[in-house]
């Protein structure tokens, strides 16, 4: 009896000899839709500072195939990155390294100079976070970085297989601390534009009134649609962070993303049971969840055949996807480990 290899496994099995090869590796840029994505959630939150540049340079050094990460906007109106719309004092230390005591002014009324006085290099000990993630190595020193610095820093390392999936980061109950979704998408193409990332860049947001812009202004990114069905988080239930779509006028949440004009959904990995990925499937939704960090979890909707996961540990993720014997994205060499090797070069030649 000839045994067939079951849809998951087709799905996320990557040509093994392409990532030892040049064109491997240009495969893996086209056809990165095809393979298992593997997402390191803000760079690998569990163990470095999030958003931060040692934040992505540590995610690379695991191998990720995708660096997740969140943008706003500064007054002068360049794409910072940052998760909240306003400085979070559980990471936040002022110039003098003081603890911020409440959010801080929205990032959208504070200059790029003002944004880098803020030390985020580690979590504020008596916060709660610092419970959640107690496993996170502190790296003081660490800034906001801008989108720029992000991309020249993957650059720098030649992480050319990379690609980003940038989530722009805009509450609809707090549309005042943030740029109009025109305004906001413009400012983050341009950034994408000028480093010739195109290719290689998601823009994702549960403000569906961003994505639509994004349609609009720069369609050829691909987009993915945030959800969440949470007692305290429901983005579905009202219309307001669905550009007025809701999901009562809809038979279940891959209809409502369908309808809305989405190919790749990302829900709330705690929404998702094995028959709605199928209704996924069914809508012609590739589906990624959000924020997948217990091993159990990662095994068992990688058996259901998802297309990828965000992670805040891609260490995690990694093992379970070699004991699976699903091909790895590479390891890159960090920035530092790179200049002492090159160091070294120089002084024995």
């Amino acid at each position: 009896m000839q045994i067939s290899t079951p849809p998951a496994a087709q799905r996320l099995t990557w040509l093994r000899w392409g990532c030892t090869t040049a064109l491997g590796l240009s495969l893996w840029c086209a056809g990165a839709a095809l393979a298992f994505d593997l997402q390191g959630h803000r760079g690998a939150r569990a163990l470095a500072p999030e958003n931060t540049l040692a934040g992505f340079e540590r995610a690379l050094a695991i191998g990720v195939s995708t660096l997740e990460l969140d943008v706003v906007l500064s007054a002068d109106g360049m794409p910072v990155v940052s998760h909240d719309t306003a400085p979070n004092p559980d990471i936040t230390r002022d110039a003098e390294g003081r603890w911020l005591q409440s959010r801080g002014q929205p990032f959208h009324s504070l200059t790029l100079a003002q944004i880098a006085e803020f030390d985020v290099g580690r979590i504020n000990p008596a916060s709660r976070y610092a419970r959640d993630f107690e496993q996170q190595q502190a790296i003081d020193g660490q800034r906001i970085p801008t989108l720029d610095e992000v991309f020249a820093l993957v650059r720098r390392l030649r992480a050319d297989h990379v690609r980003f999936n940038i989530e722009l980061k805009r509450n609809p109950m707090r549309a005042h601390e943030s740029p109009a979704p025109d305004e906001f998408v413009h400012a983050v193409a341009a950034v994408i534009a000028r480093h010739g990332m195109g290719m290689r860049c998601t823009l994702q947001s549960f403000d569906w009134a961003v994505l639509k812009a994004a349609r609009r202004v720069t369609p050829e990114l691909p987009l993915s649609f945030l959800t969440a069905q949470r007692p305290r988080f429901n983005t579905l239930a009202s219309g307001e962070w669905t550009d007025g779509a809701r999901l009562d006028k809809h038979h279940d949440a891959p209809a409502l993303v369908a309808a809305a004009g989405g190919k790749l959904w990302s829900p709330s990995y705690l929404d998702l049971d094995q028959h709605t990925l199928e209704r996924a499937r069914a809508e012609g939704l590739r589906v990624i969840p959000w924020t997948v960090n217990e091993v159990p979890d990662m095994e068992r909707l990688i058996d259901w055949g998802v297309d990828g996961l965000i992670t805040d540990h891609p260490e995690r993720l990694r093992q379970v996807l070699q004991q699976r014997g699903i091909a790895l994205p590479p390891m890159v060499t960090p920035a530092v480990t790179a200049q002492r090797t090159t160091a070294h070069r120089a002084t024995t030649e």
